[in-house]
Parts: C-alpha cells; structure tokens; sequence
C-alpha cells in the first residue's frame, strides 16, 4: 500500500466479540480493489476487458469506491 495514501494502522471495520462477523461499515474485496485503484489513480470502471464473449472487469460487478476515512 506504500504511495497509495492508505493511513498506517487505520481500523475501518468493527467485528463482533469473536471476530467472524463485521458489524458495522462491512466492505467487499471488491470495494477494497476499488479504492486502492481509485487512491493510485485508476478509475475501476473504465478497466473493462473482453473475456470469453462478455466485458469483465477487475473489481466485478460489486465494486464501489469507499470514501469514508481510509485513506
């Protein structure tokens, strides 16, 4: 994450006493892939590529930039 801009020891998501379930501000891979490409620059939704017939992209479908304090 080095030149991403990520805040060092920053805790986004809260987990319940066992730590196997998020409970409050839940985040997708996909939203995580979202950001670090939105940080470096990238706009995720413009990184579509043709694969088997159909348009992929990298962060799939879920994808969304989160905006909220991680970074």
């Amino acid at each position: 994450m080095a030149g991403g801009g990520f805040k060092g020891g920053l805790s986004y998501v809260g987990t319940d006493d066992l730590g196997m379930n998020a409970i409050h501000h839940a985040m997708r891979v996909h939203d995580i892939h979202a950001k670090i490409l939105h940080l470096l620059g990238l706009d995720h939704l413009q990184l579509t590529y043709h694969h088997n017939s159909r348009d992929v992209r990298l962060t799939g479908v879920f994808g969304k930039v989160i905006h909220n304090n991680v970074a």
